[in-house]
């Protein structure tokens, strides 16, 4: 805002000034001239005051600027500025009236170029990498089925939406824990270090997704923070980073068990999708099917066997007694036997094939009970009550191959107790 101060004015005298109304008029026609302003040079001196705020010079080989870089603003720095960062500052020129001081009040500050950054991103990546966090030894594989997924991001982030969008596609079967964190600025390395350990508490979760959306070096330098690095290599699961895009490479991608190109490859690496487990699932069933089919057919054939083996009984009776008869003829005439002892031998002997063909009968009964009883054992009606279902198009063939159905189309499910009536949402068909 322009305010015109007034001096006070002698009759053919110069005006006189106070100091304070001079000071404000010179701060507003700096205002009016330059502001808002635009400033590069190297940081000196930088303090951080208990209150938050920050100072420090701002200078170059022809003069220097006093900058005061308040706590609101400030919070925003990845790290504390350092003696000899290069950076641009923009923000507003003034006058310190207190100290009658030219001043300029920082509301940003961006880094000149990545040298400074990168110098320290290789010190920090060189001193875990000394301590094995690194190691490729300590990489865990990821559980393809995992039982809990947990996820450490912002809630604001738009990497939340994306991920969340790709777990509720592929894995929706699967119970989602999402701790919230800053991800960005001075305080983010903390509160991600927080949000991973509350996670690594729970006993519900088989993997942890760290991620965030794409920014410069400096929006994702909280990543490359050593007390978050030793944080990840903590966790009890699996960890999988996804942060910023396929070019940003973090500290913590380094340390996590698996590094994902972005936040939703992260969600895609995490476990198998529900599509290929059912494709899995159709599968076996049709190897048991066929399983059963066959099973079925060499019991079918052992029952056809079984049932030549024994015949009609009468049939069999009647053959053994005319050869009885025919024997007795034989025999009588050289042996000289009387009627009544051929007739007590034929007895006794049609006695003993009568013996001989219950016992037979009651091993023919067995049998054909204990084929009746593993038959029921493969009865389909038992593999549904296990949870299975039988799918059929709405002619009734049966569906074993998922390429072969369109969205919208009608589709019945067979339960142990039940028919469902479906209909296709979508048809995502697996890579061989």
């Amino acid at each position: 805002m322009n305010t015109t101060h007034y001096p006070q004015t002698q009759a053919n005298t110069r005006p006189v000034w106070a100091v304070g109304a001079l000071c404000l008029a010179v701060s507003d026609a700096l205002s009016a001239r330059f502001n808002p302003v635009a400033v590069q040079g190297e940081v000196s001196g930088f303090t951080r005051a208990s209150s938050g705020h920050c100072y420090f010079t701002l200078k170059d080989t022809t003069g220097q600027l006093r900058c005061a870089f308040f706590k609101r603003a400030a919070s925003a720095l990845s790290r504390d500025l350092k003696e000899g960062d290069e950076i641009v500052a923009e923000g507003r020129l003034g006058v310190y009236s207190a100290r009658g001081e030219l001043q300029m009040v920082v509301e940003s500050v961006r880094l000149k170029g990545r040298g400074n950054l990168f110098e320290e991103f290789l010190r920090i990546k060189a001193l875990l990498e000394a301590e094995g966090l690194f190691d490729a030894a300590l990489k865990r594989e990821a559980n393809p089925t995992p039982k809990g997924i947990g996820v450490v991001t912002s809630l604001q982030a738009a990497a939340l939406h994306d991920v969340l969008s790709a777990l509720k596609r592929r894995v929706p079967h699967i119970p989602v824990v999402v701790a919230n964190s800053v991800v960005q600025g001075q305080q983010a390395a903390m509160s991600l270090s927080a949000a991973l350990k509350s996670l690594y508490e729970r006993d519900d979760l088989g993997v942890i997704l760290l991620v965030r959306g794409g920014g410069s070096m400096e929006d994702l330098w909280c990543f490359n923070d050593e007390h978050l690095a030793r944080t990840i290599r903590l966790s009890p699961v699996p960890l999988i980073s996804g942060v910023g895009h396929e070019t940003d490479f973090t500290i913590a991608d380094f340390c996590a068990d698996l590094r994902a190109p972005t936040p939703t490859a992260a969600a895609e690496l995490c476990a198998v999708s529900q599509e290929v487990l059912l494709d899995s699932l159709a599968a076996l069933r049709d190897e048991l099917i066929a399983v059963m089919e066959s099973a079925l057919d060499d019991r079918g054939q052992t029952l056809d066997r079984l049932h030549v083996r024994l015949g009609r009984p009468s049939t069999f009776l009647s053959k053994q007694q005319a050869r009885l008869g025919l024997l007795s003829q034989r025999l009588l005439p050289s042996l000289r036997l009387s009627t009544k002892d051929a007739e007590h031998d034929l007895a006794q002997w049609s006695d003993r094939h009568a013996r001989a063909w219950r016992e037979q009968l009651a091993r023919a009964h067995r049998a054909l009970e204990q084929a009746q009883l593993r038959l029921g054992l493969l009865d389909p009606a038992l593999v549904l009550e296990r949870g299975y279902a039988w799918l059929s198009d709405a002619s009734g063939k049966p569906i074993v191959d998922g390429r072969g159905l369109n969205p919208g189309e009608r589709i019945q499910a067979s339960l142990s107790h039940a028919r469902l009536e479906l209909s296709v949402l979508a048809v995502q068909n697996r890579e061989n």
